[in-house]
């Protein structure tokens, strides 16, 4: 004769192996995740983001799609479609900075730029390179890419590798030719 005890007993049996066993095929999904080096700790899309220092705007940023690995040893945020980045000195006089690619390293302030990499500053003057590294600390910019700068002058610089200040007032190249432009009436 089977009891009410016996049927509550087989429902709890029967309910708990079946949860048992959906969740074994979620397990691995859930350990999938917990895989560091694989996986972003989080995706954003159609990013626009602005960043500003005591109420005043300092940068836009805008991409289409941002991969955000700081959850690793070495964290770094990577921009696989193309990044926008509008800076403002305390004029408001803005730069800008796009490139199709880039990817910020979050512990060494580095941030590595590629795919038609293209600077103008505020005086118009406009880098082009195929790669460019910023240091954001020091707000020095450097590579060993090919790259035309054009001064608001009409000066021209084109070769292989430079390191400058962000303003392009301490600029050094190494192998380049170009067209100076010299004020003859100072």
């Amino acid at each position: 004769m089977i009891t009410y005890q016996k049927i509550i007993s087989g429902i709890v049996t029967v309910s708990a192996v079946t949860m048992l066993f959906s969740c074994e095929g979620n397990l691995e999904r859930v350990r999938a995740l917990e895989m560091p080096g694989e996986n972003p700790q989080a995706i954003g899309k159609s990013l626009n983001l602005t960043y500003t220092d005591s109420g005043r705007v300092v940068a836009t940023l805008k991409s289409e799609k941002m991969l955000d690995f700081t959850n690793l040893d070495f964290p770094y945020r990577e921009f696989p479609d193309g990044i926008e980045v509008e800076f403002f000195d305390e004029n408001r006089a803005k730069s800008t900075l796009t490139a199709n690619y880039a990817i910020i390293y979050a512990a060494t302030d580095l941030i590595d730029l590629q795919g038609d990499v293209v600077l103008v500053t505020s005086d118009s003057t406009r880098l082009e390179a195929s790669q460019l590294y910023w240091e954001q600390k020091l707000g020095w910019v450097f590579t060993d890419k090919p790259n035309i700068i054009r001064f608001p002058s009409g000066a021209r610089n084109q070769g292989m590798g430079f390191d400058s200040d962000l303003k392009f007032t301490n600029f050094r190249s190494r192998t380049n030719v170009g067209v100076q432009v010299i004020d003859e009436t100072k």
